[in-house]
């Protein structure tokens, strides 16, 4: 069974959770997601770097990671998540191409 890490921008956190049901549903493949949190809390700096190396960790155990590239978009944190992922010998999956 293939570990695939979902990445993208949390504005895209519908389709995320949409993506990661079907990849596992249709596709047999165990999804790790980032964490989903009211949009309204203002996270702390401890709170962000904690989120940022949680997620680094979850690529570690990754096979592949898939972004959500919706409408093209891949931002900052996602190009960086993408750079480490290659880094560490990941495949990089995108939801378009």
């Amino acid at each position: 069974m293939k570990v695939i890490t979902i990445c993208g921008s949390m504005r895209f956190e519908k389709q995320m959770i949409e993506t990661a049901s079907s990849l596992e549903l249709n596709k047999g493949y165990c999804v790790l997601q980032c964490v989903y949190f009211d949009k309204n809390k203002k996270l702390t700096n401890d709170e962000m770097l904690r989120i940022k190396e949680a997620h680094k960790k979850k690529i570690d155990m990754s096979d592949a990671i898939f972004v959500m590239n919706v409408g093209g978009y891949i931002g900052e944190s996602t190009r960086n998540e993408i750079d480490y992922a290659k880094k560490h010998g990941k495949d990089v999956l995108y939801l378009e191409s």
